[in-house]
């Protein structure tokens, strides 16, 4: 894959240091079949990161093998500048909550606290004990008698209690409800807010995406198809209707990234900078979903030229 296939964006500044993540041809492979290939991703630090993509594309791979779970079997992965999970020091710069959100049913709430400030050394426990409070949880309840959305909250705790430089979240609200999802992401932005940390939220809910993140990778068949600041990639791209099926000439300097063509009109989602249009174009915004679909659309197949598209 090459730079020119991956949307960057507009250049933003970098903070200093190393970035949260980065992936050079990464791969993990299970028997005959790769559960992730040669991917290459760049994360920026200090940023609150939307990861999406299909079922299949190498999301949780990607992330298991970031927090140190996986070993890749090819090509090189580094976090906050070092190999995950390479020394205790390491793994307590990362916070991670899984999609089932695992915590011991046999333990108490407090034990689950107990534990955390044993394993961690920057484990703040005011902290811990005043979210506790603050979600009305039971020191004493055990974590099997907890609903979903409370077993989210307390994993949660657990991952931002550390004081994690990076805290990684995979599919931590695909099962809540729409309250308790709230809950759990307003839960996040607060931390962000207190400690400055970087994010990486995978999710398949755009909406969640949009409410909280403000840079966003799309990753189809374990490769980065689209990646960047949210709001300069929505203004570099948009959306072009043209009344009829034949269009009129697309002007150089815009890229078709998807197209559809009916009796009655022709849409274009394009890339590009500001362009005169031939009159009969009209011109419109895009939405975080729409860049979505249409990356991943297009990542499931080749690029078809704008001829091929409007056959």
């Amino acid at each position: 894959m090459t730079t020119s296939d991956i949307d960057t964006g507009f250049p933003h500044p970098r903070p200093p240091g190393p970035a949260a993540l980065e992936a050079s041809g990464l791969g993990k492979r299970y028997g005959r079949r790769w559960a992730l290939s040669d991917c290459t991703l760049t994360i920026p630090v200090g940023r609150v990161v939307g990861l999406v993509g299909p079922n299949g594309a190498g999301k949780t791979t990607l992330l298991h093998l970031a927090v140190g779970l996986l070993a890749p079997t090819s090509g090189m992965i580094r976090v906050l500048g070092a190999r995950p999970a390479q020394n205790p020091a390491q793994l307590e710069r990362v916070g991670f909550v899984a999609q089932d959100t695992p915590v011991y049913d046999g333990l108490s709430v407090a034990a689950h606290l107990r534990m955390g400030a044993a394993m961690n050394h920057a484990w703040d426990g005011e902290h811990a004990a005043r979210r506790i409070r603050r979600l009305g949880l039971s020191p004493r309840q055990r974590a099997g008698r907890l609903s979903g959305g409370q077993r989210a909250q307390l994993a949660l705790t657990l991952a931002i209690a550390k004081h994690p430089e990076l805290l990684v979240l995979d599919e931590p609200v695909a099962s809540l409800d729409p309250l308790a999802r709230r809950e759990f992401l307003q839960t996040v932005a607060e931390a962000v807010a207190a400690d400055g940390l970087t994010v990486v939220l995978s999710s398949h809910l755009v909406a969640d995406i949009e409410l909280i993140c403000d840079y966003l990778v799309v990753l189809v068949a374990s490769q980065v198809r689209l990646a960047g600041d949210i709001d300069r990639l929505l203004a570099s791209h948009q959306r072009l209707c043209w009344p009829g099926p034949e269009p009129g000439i697309v002007p150089d300097g815009l890229e078709v990234i998807q197209a559809a063509r009916s009796a009655t009109e022709t849409t274009l989602l394009v890339r590009g900078g500001d362009v005169a249009l031939d009159r009969g174009w009209t011109s419109a915004p895009v939405r975080v979903d729409d860049l979505v679909i249409a990356y991943m659309d297009r990542g499931a197949v080749p690029a078809p030229s704008l001829q091929e598209a409007l056959r």
